[in-house]
């Protein structure tokens, strides 16, 4: 009997762990009776009574698993962390609000029997913020366009990946691994399984302007040359307007000696945009290198505090 490990991130969700894992628990015991399952919680140190409900669901099913992380390592690794800790000959990651529907894992499961590898969620509609999923829409073709690399629209992670994937991801020992990219990038012949996003169950969302921005420039920094290339060519073309408007200035004060007053504007206004680009490509050069630091560092992915059921 093959065996399904569903898995299942988690950060202050004490209102939907409980119906999370009924919901995966019927789904077995209905629609996917052929399969033996396992389900892992992997707890991102929530601060709220989720540990708790954890323990209590853990100890009614021993098919049901649970890792408590010592801090929180990020919205990346904890997840990416927890696929590897799974032992079914495939694995499917959902988030634990109900905004990828659990309906999807049969579907999942049907192409995974058809042979593909990778079955990924893709959201053409979402029940969210319209303003979000529209600047979304606009991040992921910027970064399809500058990136090196094949990247998928709108995808979140959601999907199943079968264990010759897992054993890829295993040994990567990428230290700030991005999965979206990885599997655009390292992955197998993959199907795409279409859906809207439902607005999540209970709770609050726990995106915010920073995790966001996280999650954009490890896109970048991981995948694109934009930045650096960008830098460079303004650069240069900044150096050629001044240098062109220097000899305009040079010319014009020798000919027009006493009438042509230069003055300190253009000055200042020279020197005070040429110090915000500056800036901003400094900026923007140190992503980079902060992502270059966190790999040489190569810490790991995660610290455990607890184990539940394994």
């Amino acid at each position: 009997m093959k065996k399904i490990s569903v898995l299942i991130p988690c950060y202050n969700e004490e209102e939907n762990v409980g119906p999370m894992s009924e919901a995966i628990v019927k789904l077995f015991t209905t629609e996917l009776v052929g399969y033996d399952y396992e389900l892992l919680f992997i707890d991102n140190d929530s601060h709220d009574n989720t540990r708790p409900l954890l323990r209590e669901i853990c100890a009614k099913n021993p098919k049901i698993k649970a890792i408590f992380n010592a801090k929180n390592f990020g919205q990346f690794n904890s997840p990416y962390y927890g696929i590897l800790q799974t032992t079914g000959d495939c694995v499917v990651s959902m988030v634990c609000d109900f905004q990828d529907p659990i309906e999807l894992i049969p579907q999942y499961v049907k192409e995974w029997e058809n042979g593909y590898k990778i079955v990924i969620g893709i959201k053409t509609s979402s029940k969210e913020n319209p303003l979000m999923y529209h600047l979304r829409s606009l991040y992921y073709k910027i970064i399809k366009k500058f990136s090196d690399v094949e990247q998928i629209e709108h995808f979140t992670g959601s999907g199943l990946y079968d264990r010759e994937f897992v054993e890829v991801l295993r040994n990567l020992n990428d230290p700030t691994p991005f999965l979206r990219g990885i599997v655009a990038e390292l992955g197998y012949r993959r199907k795409e399984i279409p859906y809207e996003q439902p607005k999540r169950r209970a709770g609050k969302t726990h995106n915010n302007f920073y995790r966001l921005y996280d999650a954009a420039m490890l896109s970048f920094t991981s995948y694109t040359k934009i930045g650096l290339r960008l830098a460079t060519f303004l650069g240069i073309l900044c150096g050629i307007i001044s240098a062109i408007i220097g000899v305009v200035y040079l010319i014009l004060k020798l000919i027009l000696w006493d009438a042509f007053a230069t003055g300190l504007a253009p000055v200042l206004i020279g020197m005070f945009f040429l110090g915000a680009v500056q800036l901003f490509f400094l900026g923007f050069i140190g992503e980079y290198v902060l992502s270059i630091n966190q790999r040489l560092m190569n810490r790991p992915l995660v610290i455990e505090e607890e184990r539940i059921n394994f």
